[in-house]
This record gives C-alpha cells, structure tokens and sequence, in this order.
C-alpha cells in the first residue's frame, strides 16, 4: 500500500518536495484531511484556519525552492509568537492575543521555506494544567504535557513536525507517552525570544518528529548547524544510567530499559552500567527549586494583575513557588554546576548516557499530564536529550527510553538515537 503523504517523515518528505515531487499544497491537503478526520477525536490543535494554510502552501509552490524545510508542514506550541495566528499561552487571560510580530524561530522557520500549519495545544504556561488533548493511541489517556498537542499531532500524522519546549520534561515526556522521537536540543541551542518563557535557565526549544534525523533536519536549518546523522562508524559505547529516580519507575520501564539495553547490546553496543555520583541525587529537588524560583518571577504579571484568570492549580503551584528564597535557589545553581562539571567522567567510557523518559506509560485520565520526574534533571544540566520509542506497556501504550548526550555534542546523541532507533525495529 502506498504511503500516505501525511505520514511521510520530515528528511523524505523534504526530499520529494526540493525535487518537486511533490507539492506543498498536496502535503498540506494530506495533512488538514488527516486532521479533519482526527482532531474531533485527539485535540491536537488550538489554532487551524486551513485556507489560510492553503493560500501559504500555494505561494510556495509558485517559487523557488526557499531552503531545507520547503514546504514542510510545522506544528508550533501555543506559547510561541506567531504574527498571522493568536498565540493564548494556554490560558484565557491571553485569548485572542495577537502577537506583532512571529517568534525567532517561527521567523526563520518560515525563512527556512516552512509552512506553519497551526498553533499546537499547551498545558496553562507550559506548566501542569492541561489542555484538551487526549492521547492519539488511546483517548482515555494523556498525551503528556506540557507540549501536549505538538507530540499528539506528530503521533497521530497530522504533522511531520512541531515545536515543543522543555523546563522539566514536556518534550522527553509527551513523546515517550505518544510514541514519537522528542528532541531537546543542548540548551540554547535554538532562539528562545518570542517564546514565553517559564524557567529562564531552563525552558529549552526543542521539537518533535518521527525519527531523529527528521528533528536534526528542523533544529539544524534553525541553529546553522549540520546535525544530520552519518552512519556510526562503529557501534556506539552506551552507558545504562537508571538514575537516583529509579524508585520512581513502573515495572514497564523497568522492562522497557532492559529491553533497550538488550536490543543495543545485540546489535553490537558496547553497554555497561553507571552510577551517578553521590551529589546528583540533589538534582532532582533543586531543579524544581530553580523551576519555582524562576517561574514565580516570569509569571509576574499574570500573578498580579489577572490572579483571577488563573486555574486553580497554578495558584497552588504558584502558592508553592513563592516559598523559594534567593539563598535556597542559588544553591541549587551551585549545585548543578558542580554536577555539570562532573559529566566528563560519566561520559568518559561512553558516547551516549541510556535512561528513562517518563516513570511508565501514559496514566490515564486528561486531568493531569504525568510526572516529569526522570527529565528534570537532565534538563537542569543543559544536556541534549532525545526520546527513542522502545516497548509498550500493559495498556498498549508506548514508553520510551532516553539518550543522553554531552553538552554541545549533539551531533553524536542524535546519531547514536538513530542507530538505536533502527536497532529497536529490528529486535
């Protein structure tokens, strides 16, 4: 059976599109039916006007080939500006708000030849409450948060591609629940002006996609940088990391860990354990001390002047936040640069760190979005960090296992996810 447009990847479909294989406009027809016929169900979207999609899609294929992302449909998470869309941050309080100008990264996503299909569902602020997206697999679970709609959209091929960002996990997460590849790159790596931000040492742009060649393709084009993976020129040196969080995992992940390290291992890697230092495991709190701290302050406004408008549970998060003085927030600083001075030694024997992505599969239910708790610390650390689907857990859903790189080697991380990737498929 022919593969359907929509459910074309990023790299091919890039491909047929520079080659003219394919127009801009039949992809995003493939697209907007998918979502037509899916959207009542999944609630990816909370911003489409299809003939303005149209309209795009028609000017590119009147000229010339703009760039690496000609014609590729983009999903872009609702906190980030768009000039021709609203842009609502998931709150009512910015309902109907229009921008004046797109985000850095839409800006040159569009510059890139990318047609912004639409603005992508996300939890209150990026933080915990929820929007309505439901997990394409199975509606009665979360898609995970807070890039709840952009991991949902790619899951269920409404859309090659789509922005997320992440503070604690809400790329790593959502797509280890939707079983995609979630991509967040070394932090700033990517633009971050026109995003609204949450944790300003934190809140990292990253995207998901369907493979990690298809996310190097989109953070490449934007950062000026060639992350497309070349084949290893050996197996990769893999270190199994289960984290001082490890209590916090599922039987599935548990299983979905050992599988992965098996399936690498048989495919030739190199795997052995690591332990992470004693002062990690304070990782954990002062990454949501910092995430507090910050988010306190970057929520200002919205704290002060429309209280009101807030859900009830982002003022008790916000109740919570408050509590964290300067003192206590510069010690957790502190402390993650002294870890992040300790990573050469984790990655001394190794290419890749191989951990958890989210404690097990989707939890059921939509009024929570899951437990960032096997993220934050990699994103406390500035890390790259790439979710790879792996298994599936007792209710068919999928987990996810998480590759780790060094800081700025994105590169390798990617290359390695892509090997791995393939070495999952086959085993």
């Amino acid at each position: 059976m022919m593969q359907k447009l929509n459910e074309l990847g990023a790299l091919e479909a890039a491909r047929r599109l520079a080659a003219r294989e394919i127009t801009a406009e039949q992809l995003a027809c493939a697209c907007l039916e998918r979502i037509a016929k899916r959207e009542n169900i999944v609630g990816a979207w909370i911003h489409l006007d299809p003939d303005a999609v149209l309209a795009q899609a028609r000017l590119l294929d009147a000229g010339p080939v703009r760039g690496p992302l000609h014609g590729l449909p983009i999903g872009v998470k609702d906190i980030i500006d768009t000039a021709d869309m609203p842009t609502g941050c998931g709150s009512p309080i910015y309902a109907g708000h229009r921008p004046a100008a797109d985000a850095a990264c839409v800006a040159l996503a569009r510059a890139a030849g990318a047609l912004i299909l639409g603005k992508t569902v996300s939890t209150e602020f990026a933080w915990f409450h929820p929007g309505k997206t439901a997990n394409p697999r199975d509606p009665r679970f979360t898609p995970g948060g807070s890039s709840s709609g952009s991991a949902a959209a790619v899951a269920d091929a409404m859309v090659p591609l789509a922005f997320g960002t992440q503070t604690a996990g809400s790329i790593v997460r959502p797509a280890s629940y939707c079983g995609i590849v979630g991509y967040k790159p070394t932090y700033a790596t990517l633009p971050r002006a026109g995003i609204k931000l949450l944790g300003e040492s934190l809140d990292t742009l990253g995207v998901m996609a369907r493979s990690p060649a298809d996310a190097a393709l989109l953070v490449g084009a934007l950062s000026g940088r060639n992350l497309l993976p070349e084949p290893l020129e050996r197996a990769p040196r893999i270190a199994l990391c289960r984290t001082h969080e490890w209590p916090a995992a599922l039987p599935e992940t548990a299983a979905a860990l050992q599988h992965a390290a098996q399936a690498a291992a048989n495919a030739g890697a190199h795997v052995h354990d690591l332990t992470l230092p004693r002062e990690f495991s304070g990782l954990l709190q002062a990454q949501i001390d910092v995430m507090n701290f910050e988010s306190y302050k970057s929520l200002a406004s919205e704290r002060l002047q429309h209280f009101d408008g807030l859900s009830d549970k982002l003022k008790t998060l916000l109740e919570t936040a408050a509590k964290v003085d300067a003192a206590r927030y510069d010690e957790a600083r502190a402390l993650a640069t002294r870890c992040r001075a300790m990573l050469g030694d984790a990655f001394a024997d190794a290419d890749v760190i191989l951990a958890p992505s989210a404690q097990g599969e989707a939890p059921e239910g939509l009024a929570a979005t899951g437990d960032p708790v096997f993220c934050r610390i990699w994103t406390l650390l500035g890390v790259p960090a790439l979710n790879i689907p792996c298994s599936e857990g007792p209710n068919g859903l999928y987990i996810g296992v998480q590759v780790i790189g060094r800081i700025g080697d994105d590169v390798r991380a990617i290359a390695v996810a892509q090997w791995l990737q393939s070495a999952f498929t086959s085993s």
